[in-house]
């Protein structure tokens, strides 16, 4: 798993305005490059939620009462640091801008794929 925490510190966690000219370059097709990043943030979504659970579950305490709530600081530190980072959508699409992601095209067969290389 690549460290998404290391990757995502340095983003600015606010939206901003994106040019959409940009996002369509590598693919050709606004909509493609969005399935593309969507497809990425859900992703990263997916790891972030696996690691913070994972990572909470080394302080759990089993208790018999549903009444007692045990507040661990260690724990409040870790989930306001998972808060903290950008929304995984930001990250994807910080990563489509800079390259970083591998993408083939959506629907395309390796038929497809031979024709537009010899083209």
């Amino acid at each position: 798993m690549i460290d998404i925490k290391a990757k995502a510190q340095g983003l600015d966690p606010n939206l901003t305005a994106r040019d959409v000219a940009g996002i369509a370059g590598q693919t050709g097709n606004v909509y493609k490059s969005l399935a593309v990043i969507s497809a990425r943030a859900r992703q990263l979504s997916n790891d972030m939620k696996e690691e913070l659970h994972q990572k909470l579950e080394e302080f759990a305490v089993v208790s018999d009462t549903i009444e007692e709530v045990h507040e661990n600081k260690e724990q409040i530190e870790i989930s306001k640091f998972y808060e903290r980072l950008p929304n995984p959508t930001i990250i994807a699409l910080h990563e489509f801008a800079n390259e970083e992601l591998e993408h083939k095209a959506l629907g395309a067969t390796e038929e497809d794929e031979s024709e537009e290389d010899e083209e």
